[in-house]
């Protein structure tokens, strides 16, 4: 069997870039262990979170498949941080378990170019690439099988050389019943790429009959529900599920204490390092001793399934003493464990081996995307797979790589994170990472991303139509805004409804508890609207034109847009300064060791990346300020 391109492994980065380079027009074979487990929500039951949901929105607004598959199986929508500013923001949504897999694997079933198989990849087939370079030719199978692919995209996930841990007992697996794949990690030992370990880990499920919920804080979903998709698939008519929220206390930790001699996280049967943002129920007991209770979030994991997610309480302890532990909380004094919590330990490869297109710089033609490059997290994973379809695609047209910058996307600082910087631990995604992250909200993502999604080729006429449409009724609404013009008599009333005390935007900092907005006869509505006590919503109240033929979504991007001009244009400065730095190119083949001037430190870890400019030469751990002055003066002679 031969096909243009290969994707392993079935989980979220998978499944994007397969959609990704079959949709490009490319035979494609997706080879993963099991069909049946494709899109398996391995953890939290939960697409989006903070900086998370703008990655499926970037997704989706790139042509990538996760936002439309959640929007079509969610059961409960929240948007975080809703007290705060906008830029901080990011939409979640509970997702029905068994429906989102189902969603997942008949979306790739219908795909035409693409064919699906079951079972597990051992080795590659390897030959000549370009000048001295070996390239990847296609992978060797379980059964013997041998398929030829032009090109190949790694997304293992969990199982490469996973191990599974409860208490005492081990075994192999990438998730619980699940097998591992030990001979290809073994096999990437074998030639040459620096293979690392890590852990994370999962919570016990328990049965819903066997928790009583009024003995918890019940947590609704917002009555506002929108897509993640910008392509307008209806969610609000979805039924919606609560959430509830209780607390460990005391005993619960008492317990934990005791058991921590059966925990293999302590006890040094565990090597690799676990995620530093998503700790255990144990690594949190032991490093915030004077903690008196921590939250767990008890979250349904969908409408035909009886079992809960306890969110908060990962753990690997034996069996026993999860039940122990689990039954001294409020509410689940008569939990019954469906499957225990349980560690995972994996092979991962080190990212700095990677360009910043995802291709390995060892194995010409070999894209490596997901958790297998060290990242934490469903949306991680499928923001890599689809950038590392993508340019698998671009390599098999002969066209340059596509590659997001740090100002453009969070994509583009997730990936410019592992490729510049690597990762010794679990990578998540933040908002903190990004330094133009007032320009990154969620709801602006297809608009900073369009372009790209037409160069990349994931595009149809529809999403074409679509989105000149919504472009050109953003400009008609500000057009309007800017030549409507607050009249006489109107005075009082916009004063009114613009009264802080009533509604301001959130986020927005304000002196004093309420005021009334300061609205004066002859401005026009934008610069009314720049005001933080006068919302769209008020503008709307006296005019209700502006609104006609706009959902609520675009009038939220106007507000936003005009609230925060002022911010956006002095964070542009910063981003022309980025990119300049962005524009001067350095030779792949630069010898590091004839540059004079630079420091010990920084030539050897230039030599390792291989930067391909000076602004991502700058961002290495190392690299100091005077050995950029070096750098730009010595391409400055060449």
């Amino acid at each position: 069997m031969d096909y243009e391109a290969l994707v392993v492994g079935g989980g979220h980065a998978g499944i994007e870039a397969s959609l990704a380079l079959s949709r490009l027009g490319y035979s494609t074979m997706l080879v993963t262990q099991n069909l049946d487990t494709i899109g398996q929500l391995s953890c939290n039951p939960a697409i989006g979170g903070l900086a998370k949901g703008n990655m499926v929105r970037e997704i989706d607004a790139l042509g990538g498949e996760m936002g439309r598959i959640i929007d079509k199986t969610m059961i409960q929508f929240r948007v975080l941080n809703r007290s705060r500013g906008p830029a901080v923001q990011a939409p979640r949504a509970q997702a029905d378990k068994m429906a989102y897999r189902i969603r997942a694997k008949k979306t790739l079933e219908a795909e035409a170019n693409l064919h699906l198989y079951q079972d597990t990849v051992v080795d590659f087939i390897l030959g000549s690439g370009d000048g001295e370079s070996i390239a990847v030719k296609g992978v060797v199978t379980e059964r013997g099988g041998r398929i030829g692919a032009r090109v190949v995209v790694l997304t293992t996930g969990t199982f490469m050389n996973g191990k599974m841990f409860i208490g005492e007992w081990e075994g192999p697996g990438g998730r619980i019943s699940e097998m591992a794949a030990p001979e290809l990690g073994n096999r990437l030992r074998e030639m040459g790429f620096d293979v690392g370990r890590m852990k994370t880990g999962t919570p016990a499920r328990v049965h819903r009959r066997s928790i009583d919920v009024d003995r918890m804080e019940i947590q609704f979903g917002d009555e506002e529900v929108f897509g993640f998709s910008f392509g307008g698939a209806e969610v609000s008519r979805r039924p919606m599920l609560p959430c509830y929220i209780t607390y460990t206390n005391r005993k619960t930790h008492e317990i934990i204490r005791g058991h921590l001699g059966s925990s293999p996280l302590f006890s040094g049967k565990i090597a690799g390092v676990g995620p530093r943002y998503c700790p255990s129920i144990e690594d949190k007991v032991v490093k915030f001793p004077d903690r008196e209770r921590h939250h767990v979030f008890v979250e349904p994991e969908g409408f035909d399934s009886q079992e809960i997610y306890l969110n908060g309480l990962s753990t690997s302890l034996p069996e026993d003493s999860q039940r122990e532990f689990i039954t001294s909380i409020p509410g689940l004094e008569h939990a019954q464990i469906i499957k225990p919590g349980y560690a995972v330990e994996y092979d991962y490869l080190n990212p700095l081996e990677l360009m910043a297109n995802l291709e390995s710089k060892r194995i010409q033609n070999l894209f490596i995307a997901g958790q297998t490059n060290g990242t934490s997290g469903y949306e991680e994973a499928a923001a890599q797979g689809l950038m590392g379809g993508i340019n698998a695609g671009r390599r098999l047209q002969g066209e340059k790589p596509l590659v997001l910058d740090r100002s453009e996307a969070y994509i583009g600082v997730l990936i410019d994170d592992l490729v510049t910087s690597g990762t010794r631990e679990p990578y998540r995604m933040f908002t903190s990472r990004a330094e133009y992250r007032i320009a990154l909200r969620h709801d602006n993502a297809d608009r900073r991303l369009f372009a790209r999604r037409k160069e990349a080729g994931l595009f149809g006429k529809g999403d074409i139509e679509r989105f000149e449409a919504k472009c050109s009724k953003i400009e008609e609404i500000r057009c309007l805004l800017r030549k409507r013009i607050l009249g006489e008599g109107e005075l009082e009333v916009g004063t009114e409804l613009g009264e802080g005390a009533t509604r301001r935007l959130e986020g927005v900092p304000t002196v004093g508890a309420a005021r009334k907005a300061t609205c004066r006869e002859g401005e026009n509505f934008e610069h009314l609207l720049r005001d933080p006590y006068v919302s769209i919503e008020d503008l709307i109240k006296l005019d209700p034109a502006i609104a006609m033929g706009a959902n609520t979504d675009w009038l939220k991007q106007i507000e936003l847009d005009i609230k925060y001009e002022g911010y956006l244009r002095r964070e542009e400065q910063h981003v022309r300064l980025f990119r300049k730095m962005e524009g001067v190119s350095i030779p792949n083949k630069m010898d590091w060791e004839s540059v004079s001037g630079l420091s010990a430190e920084s030539r050897e870890k230039l030599s390792i990346i291989r930067p391909a400019s000076v602004g991502q030469a700058s961002r290495i751990p190392g690299v100091r300020s005077s050995d950029i002055a070096v750098i730009l003066v010595t391409l400055g002679r060449k």
